[in-house]
């Protein structure tokens, strides 16, 4: 995939990056689950490995995969809205700069034909991929309309742990029907 390397190659925001660029995506042709993401945390630009943190945990458990399932691009693309570390600001990182979104994602996912969910986690994820006049909240509690195309989570950060104890209904309903399609798409 030419598109790839030219990503991975990216420098544009290079003057705003406090590490300086480190596009890191996983994507291939064959990829039937698209993870739409925030951007890479500090550990993934160290290591070039999405989700390898607590959120990563967190959300291989809701997806209920293993990390052999979960790194296999055949079966996830994970591409963040920005593919570098944005660097940390006041209350966790920064949002993700808008560059990779307006640059690169529709020229990528339109390489995308085999995906058979798509999971959209974050604000910044949800306004580029849907309606940007809803709250996540809205989106999130949705998920039995945006099923089995796609769905919406929140992100899967520890710092997130309250809105998932302040909406139940979250690990009740929309978990389990999660893990299910899950399970049908990596088997599609």
């Amino acid at each position: 995939m030419q598109l790839l390397n030219q990503i991975r190659a990216c420098t544009l925001c290079e003057q705003s990056l406090p590490l300086g660029p480190n596009p890191v995506l996983q994507v291939n042709k064959h990829s039937k689950i698209l993870i739409a993401g925030q951007a890479p945390s500090l550990s993934v630009h160290k290591t070039n490995r999405l989700f390898n943190d607590a959120s990563g945990q967190r959300l291989r458990a809701w997806l209920n995969v293993d990390e052999e399932q979960f790194y296999n691009a055949n079966n996830f693309a994970i591409i963040p809205m920005a593919f570098c570390y944005p660097g940390k600001g006041k209350s966790g990182d920064l949002p993700p700069p808008a560059t990779c979104a307006k640059t690169w994602h529709h020229d990528l996912l339109g390489q995308l034909n085999n995906i058979k969910l798509k999971i959209i986690i974050g604000q910044h994820a949800q306004r580029f991929h849907l309606e940007k006049d809803k709250s996540l909240t809205e989106q999130v509690n949705k998920w039995n309309t945006l099923l089995p195309a796609q769905i919406v989570l929140p992100h899967p950060s520890p710092r997130n742990q309250m809105w998932v104890k302040r909406h139940p209904w979250f690990e009740r309903d929309v978990l389990p029907a999660l893990r299910a399609r899950v399970k049908e798409a990596l088997e599609e």
